[in-house]
């Protein structure tokens, strides 16, 4: 974990550069900072490749579940649904090699990267998320308590959305092997509409799940916006440099920024 602090001066010196909020003047702040590298660069190039995938998948998914719009002429003059069918599975078959690679990163990455960092479930990082649940809840943010990584809450739902994407790979995966009944796809998948009860059961269950990924993908956006614009927590521009600058005085629960060393997750 590497570190520099940075002195930059009193938190409101005079004659200090304002930015303006709702028309009123509101300062910069000012103080002691510290650099925390959090997201190796696989990590973030995984995070970006996935979200291009997602939205190809989504786009061309609805269309193959229902179109959404026709064209004239014989099909085969246009293959409209075999262009859009292409992009979904390309589209699925890219996600799920990032998916591999991230399974090797949770052994391979840094202390927020790894397979603890992924189920935060000792009774400190519990309590620290019902906290942050509460907080959320009153706006009240300066009682929640700090995290330089993810508070359990958010990783909470990260570790909900890759068990959702492994339910919607597997899903789609039988979906597909449907088109060819003697292919390798069909026979890995077999035991999947026996197990949910049907295939049109695990059509169901691919499109319900798309809408979840839609449903979370806004929330997404909106709380890391939210976080970098309310909290000054740098959240947005980490997962581009893959850190952020911290407080230097303020206390953190996953890294003890005197030492320059992450804590555990599960660790009291």
């Amino acid at each position: 974990m590497s570190k520099v602090s940075n002195e930059v001066g009193a938190r409101h010196p005079p004659g200090a550069r304002y930015l303006r909020e709702f028309g009123k003047p509101v300062p910069r702040e000012r103080g002691d900072f510290t650099w925390v590298y959090l997201w190796g660069a696989p990590l973030r190039i995984m995070h970006w490749v996935a979200a291009l995938c997602i939205v190809a998948l989504v786009i061309s998914g609805l269309y193959v579940g229902r179109p959404y719009f026709a064209t004239t002429g014989e099909a085969s003059a246009h293959f409209l649904m075999g262009k859009f069918r292409f992009v979904h599975f390309t589209a699925a078959a890219v996600i799920v090699m990032t998916g591999i690679v991230r399974v090797y990163w949770l052994f391979a990455g840094n202390a927020f990267e790894r397979l603890p960092a992924l189920f935060p479930m000792s009774p400190r990082n519990m309590r620290s998320m019902f906290k942050v649940m509460r907080t959320y809840f009153n706006f009240q943010t300066q009682d929640q308590p700090h995290f330089v990584g993810h508070n359990p809450l958010a990783q909470w739902a990260y570790t909900s959305v890759y068990l959702l994407m492994t339910v919607l790979v597997i899903t789609g995966f039988t979906l597909y092997g449907q088109s060819a009944p003697t292919g390798f796809f069909y026979h890995l998948f077999g035991w999947v509409p026996g197990l949910m009860g049907g295939l049109q059961i695990v059509r169901l269950v691919h499109h319900a799940l798309t809408w979840a990924i839609l449903i979370f993908v806004p929330i997404h956006i909106y709380l890391a916006i939210r976080a970098d614009y309310v909290e000054r927590a740098g959240i947005v521009s980490s997962i581009i440099t893959g850190g952020r600058f911290v407080a230097s005085d303020d206390e953190f629960e996953d890294i003890d920024l005197a030492a320059g060393k992450s804590r555990p997750w599960p660790a009291e």
